[in-house]
């Protein structure tokens, strides 16, 4: 009888599910890839990392707070990609959405994934800054 040693592996197909539920505002979906103890840096903050969020909780309470304040924001146009050894990941996307002046966001980015056991141990945000576009 021989002893194998199966590895769970994230896929782009999970990135992919991940930001389809960004889309939908369904944390549950969202954070089904998340690990416990992941680590998230944000587009922005008081760093030059942005700001560090740690742990699962911590980081949907993050992500429900960009829903709340944007109700339209979307990650349109998102494709994503593993590396080889599946430690490492990327999606890119176009980040859209309404500030709650009314100006709006557009601007393309990426997330780069530190991944650990099938699960993200690390989100790390990086999108293009450009002036918000005034409403109409």
């Amino acid at each position: 009888m021989s002893d194998t040693l199966t590895t769970t592996r994230l896929t782009a197909a999970d990135l992919k599910a991940t930001f389809d539920a960004f889309n939908r505002h369904d944390i549950d979906g969202v954070m089904t890839k998340f690990a416990d103890d992941c680590v998230f840096f944000t587009v922005a903050g008081d760093n030059e990392y942005g700001n560090r969020v740690e742990g699962k909780e911590a980081i949907a309470k993050a992500f429900v707070n960009v829903w709340t304040s944007m109700p339209d924001v979307e990650w349109a146009d998102h494709s994503h990609f593993l590396s080889e050894d599946g430690t490492r990941g990327v999606s890119q996307w176009t980040f859209r959405a309404t500030n709650p002046d009314g100006t709006r966001i557009e601007v393309q980015g990426v997330d780069l994934f530190r991944i650990r056991d099938g699960l993200i141990v690390e989100k790390q945000a990086i999108r293009k800054q450009r002036p918000a576009i005034p409403s109409k």
